[in-house]
């Protein structure tokens, strides 16, 4: 792209290209300690990722990721309406945050089976999972295979979602994860948000989020690349180094904007082939405007 004005029709008038699918790439930083970027990847010809992401200044935020299913019909379609729908329950705080999580997945699901309504040859479907972050708390829910993690600046990492695939099925069987993530069934999910959907019914957990770190909601685009919870903290702390420090931890008042980290985390995923559509949604912690959770 050659920064030349498009014409009506979307060519540019400078070098004849095409203007680019704001869906291919977005990305939103509602605060100073909550982003997301999502980005179509390398691989892809679409963007099937969805997000959608909430804070309110005071140490509150709540975040979406979907997947839409590559196989299925409408799929970018389904992850975006899934995500503002979810969004929209989150924000609300009449409900206690796990209660919140279980209806927003509710809201989800329903976005998703309208989607199949309004266009009645398809079959959308899409991954979920959700984090809502409040009182030093992250509460999380998950439909499929799309992550949570905890990521402490010191600290044991620890993933805070459990696939809905034949993968975990494989490791709960005894098979190692890293064969059983780099096998054929790999990304064979067994439940997911859609009309024929068996069950959307989230698992939901929670963390304490009161010390230094890094929420991170993602695809698996991202995922791929590091599965394991140490092994992705490893690539954020190294994204995350400022480059003039010397190599200090990243936990330094010099730590990133929230947003950069996204982008470079979806720029290193890329790097490593950009194989699936790629989504990173992050919350600093803690969160409050003076460095307390609100």
């Amino acid at each position: 792209m050659c920064g030349g004005a498009y014409d009506e029709d979307g060519w540019c008038t400078e070098c004849g290209s095409r203007r680019p699918d704001p869906r291919h790439h977005f990305s939103a930083r509602p605060d100073d300690h909550v982003a997301a970027v999502c980005d179509r990847g390398i691989r892809h010809e679409d963007n099937e990722d969805a997000m959608a992401v909430w804070a309110d200044g005071t140490g509150r935020a709540a975040l979406v990721v979907c997947d839409g299913v590559t196989t299925a019909t409408r799929s970018a379609e389904a992850s975006m309406a899934a995500a503002d729908a979810a969004l929209e329950v989150l924000v609300d705080d009449a409900l206690a945050p796990a209660e919140r999580i279980v209806a927003a997945t509710d809201a989800a699901a329903e976005a998703v089976e309208q989607v199949g309504r309004d266009f009645p040859e398809s079959a959308p479907s899409c991954t979920y999972v959700a984090a809502l972050v409040q009182d030093g708390t992250a509460t999380v829910g998950s439909v499929g295979d799309s992550r949570a993690y905890w990521l402490p600046d010191s600290g044991e990492p620890r993933r805070l979602t459990t696939d809905d695939s034949m993968a975990e099925e494989q490791v709960q069987a005894g098979i190692d994860r890293q064969t059983a993530e780099a096998g054929p069934m790999a990304h064979t999910i067994t439940r997911w948000l859609g009309p024929d959907s068996p069950d959307h019914t989230p698992v939901v957990t929670t963390q304490d989020v009161t010390t230094p770190g890094w929420l991170l909601l993602c695809s698996d685009g991202l995922w791929n690349y590091a599965s394991e919870p140490r092994a992705l903290r490893e690539v954020v702390h190294t994204l995350a180094r400022p480059e003039a420090d010397g190599g200090e931890a990243p936990h330094t008042p010099s730590s990133p904007d929230p947003l950069d980290l996204a982008q470079a985390l979806v720029d290193w995923a890329n790097d490593r082939g950009g194989a699936d559509n790629i989504t990173v949604a992050l919350v600093r912690t803690p969160t409050g405007q003076d460095g307390t959770h609100g």
